[in-house]
């Protein structure tokens, strides 16, 4: 019964593309140069049935992090097959008290199908407009393309959530990391979020930071 719903949640992704091609596919090919528009077509007499098929999303994501969360997705740099297609999945596990941190996909919007657990999910509109709910197994929720969104694990139990994009490779910004895990100063970082010093420079500790 679990497998059920991600089975029938690619068929709907699948059925709903508008992928409009002169031809069949473009198999990624990873030897060749990546340009603005994606990799380059693998050549189609080197093309086998392995390229269109993708196992990981069957394994559990490791959540011994600090997120208490494991993200395994398949996107065209990892699924050759993807390439030019416009779709993509990914997997994300959720520990008790897990969390997909606010993060945007410039690229892509997002369906996010609860498998098992409790999550409380949402996005906040270019607006500042925040939409959030509670969701339950067999739920699903969209997150309209290049606006934050989260999940946090809310159950006492784990949970488990398949997500789709609209794109093969929907690109991925995570706010905390664009803040506090690089070399921006923190009296940038201060003056231009009213955040404190102190906090600033113990996040940036934690994630790498410098400056």
């Amino acid at each position: 019964m679990m497998m059920t719903f991600p089975i029938l949640f690619v068929f709907s992704l699948l059925l709903s593309s508008s992928y409009a091609a002169v031809q069949d596919f473009c198999v990624a090919d990873y030897t060749a140069p990546q340009g603005p528009a994606g990799y380059s077509c693998k050549n189609p007499a080197n093309v086998t049935v392995d390229d269109f098929v993708y196992s990981a999303l069957g394994v559990p994501g490791n959540t011994s992090n600090m997120i208490k969360t494991g993200i395994t997705t398949a996107f065209s740099p990892q699924f050759p097959g993807l390439n030019g297609l416009g779709v993509a999945l990914a997997r994300a596990d959720l520990a008790v008290g897990g969390v997909v941190p606010m993060h945007t996909h410039h690229g892509a919007s997002e369906i996010v199908l609860i498998i098992e657990g409790t999550i409380t999910a949402g996005f906040i509109s270019s607006d500042n407009k925040v939409y959030v709910k509670t969701l339950k197994k067999g739920d699903i929720m969209v997150f309209p393309q290049g606006l934050l969104h989260f999940q946090v694990n809310v159950g006492d139990t784990p949970a488990l959530e398949f997500v789709s994009f609209s794109s093969d490779n929907p690109g991925l910004q995570i706010l905390y990391t664009a803040l506090f895990q690089n070399d921006l100063p923190t009296d940038l970082i201060a003056r231009s979020t009213f955040l404190d010093t102190a906090e600033i420079k113990k996040l940036k500790a934690l994630l790498g930071g410098t400056n």
